[in-house]
């Protein structure tokens, strides 16, 4: 079966149907193929340089021994257990040997490589250690990886726990020659040039533990929650196991046998909805802001209320991947009556942001729903980052989306739309590291 076929099959169980140019079809393989089609020596062997060490001085220095280490590499990868990416910042070093350097990019572009393949953050850890090591020949090399991965946010979940986490950290290790033994002094210096980075030796994980806590496709929760529609759904299953096939993985390898299952469960998320929003007792229909004795109220006499920081989890429909933020929804209500709940108001972004999505789209249903139950004069900010711009293509980490939709008065009045404008407040949507 072709690559597209495989990919029409995933989509085929949810909501729409997309007539999308094939690039955005293989958009979810490409990425990940091209981590393994490069390789570590095409990089590293053109990039050593001769660097003399100290001249009768005792100590280390230069090309002879001299700490070397590259902070603050921003990478994406892609979990081995779910196909979710996952962000590391990545921190590098290496002692010098043999009188040679090798170009401080090529640290990053080896990383790089090792991160846009399947990955648990250990692994890639010992990989990249492992790789640079043999590449470079240098008494020993250090690698330290903070990672975040997206929790699962499924309906149950956001709609039942408010303490519900986005994300799972993680800081792993791996190290190599002067830096094998984890007490060795070498470990010491690099530390100390991360502790303004929240590293330290007491946070970062065993090897075990990793594997134990690292991904959430595997809490109990999620499982119990989603294996049913999972069994029921075994294309999909079948045409994930084929994407694995088409990157030179073997599904049947320990680490990927319940990958696929995983990575139904969250795109089963994303299935249209065929829930009823009863928004407490409010219908979807538009319902007339009254005062308190029951007479429909003019606009002299209302007032502008707001919500801030709603936030939300949807799925790109392009790319089929994640993206994520806060919405803020700013309208008028009369004097004397109460402001609508924020339970409802996040209860509505909830409903819209649990689809194959598009946040220009994503803003505008909001907006509509919010006026036909606020009354019309309805201004919706949405502020999100998408894992397509920043695991993928451009890769712009740290960029974020900002959509706006206005109805009724907030449409005619800059007056209104500029102070509900100032009422946001500087807020990072995303879990940066």
């Amino acid at each position: 079966m072709s690559t597209e076929k495989v990919l029409r099959k995933l989509l085929f169980v949810l909501p729409r149907h997309f007539e999308k140019e094939q690039e955005v079809l293989f958009s979810l393989i490409v990425v990940i193929y091209d981590g393994y089609k490069q390789k570590v020596k095409d990089i590293v062997q053109g990039a050593l340089f001769p660097e003399v060490g100290l001249h009768e001085v005792v100590g280390h220095a230069g090309g002879a021994g001299g700490l070397v280490i590259v902070r603050d590499l921003d990478l994406f990868s892609y979990c081995e257990s779910c196909l979710l990416p996952f962000q590391i910042k990545c921190h590098v070093g290496y002692v010098p040997s043999g009188q040679r350097v090798v170009g401080l990019s090529k640290l990053s572009r080896v990383a790089d490589i090792f991160a846009k393949r399947l990955q648990d953050p250990q692994r890639l850890a010992v990989e990249l250690c492992s790789a640079l090591h043999h590449g470079i020949k240098p008494a020993g090399v250090a690698v330290i990886l903070q990672c975040l991965h997206i929790h699962f946010p499924n309906l149950e979940s956001v709609f039942l726990d408010s303490k519900h986490q986005g994300w799972v950290k993680v800081l792993v290790s791996s190290g190599s020659g002067v830096f094998e033994n984890e007490n060795a002094d070498a470990w010491s210096d690099f530390l100390g040039l991360l502790k303004f980075r929240g590293v330290t030796v007491e946070k970062i994980l065993t090897r075990d533990s990793t594997k134990q806590s690292w991904c959430p496709s595997f809490s109990y929760s999620v499982t119990k929650i989603a294996s049913e529609l999972v069994a029921t759904n075994p294309g999909m299953v079948a045409a994930v196991a084929s994407i694995l096939r088409s990157l030179g993985e073997d599904p049947l390898r320990k680490e990927l046998v319940e990958t696929p299952s995983h990575f139904v469960r969250w795109l089963i998320n994303f299935q249209k909805t065929k829930l009823e929003m009863k928004l407490n007792g409010f219908a979807c229909g538009r319902t007339d802001l009254l005062e308190p004795s029951g007479e429909v109220c003019s606009h002299n006499n209302e007032q502008m209320h707001s919500e801030l920081n709603l936030s939300f989890w949807s799925q790109c429909e392009h790319h089929l991947l994640p993206f994520h933020g806060v919405v803020h929804i700013g309208y008028f209500c009369p004097e004397g009556f109460n402001p609508i709940g924020k339970s409802l108001l996040q209860s509505i972004v909830h409903f819209y942001g649990f689809k194959l999505q598009v946040q220009e789209r994503l803003t505008r249903q909001i907006a509509e729903t919010a006026s036909s139950i606020l009354g019309g004069h309805i201004m919706v900010v949405v502020e999100a980052n998408h894992t397509c711009m920043i695991s993928r293509g451009i890769e712009k980490l740290g960029s974020n989306t900002a959509t706006i939709a206005v109805l009724g008065r907030f449409s005619t009045d800059p007056a209104a739309r500029a102070m509900f404008l100032q009422s946001i407040p500087n807020s990072i949507t995303s879990g940066m590291l």
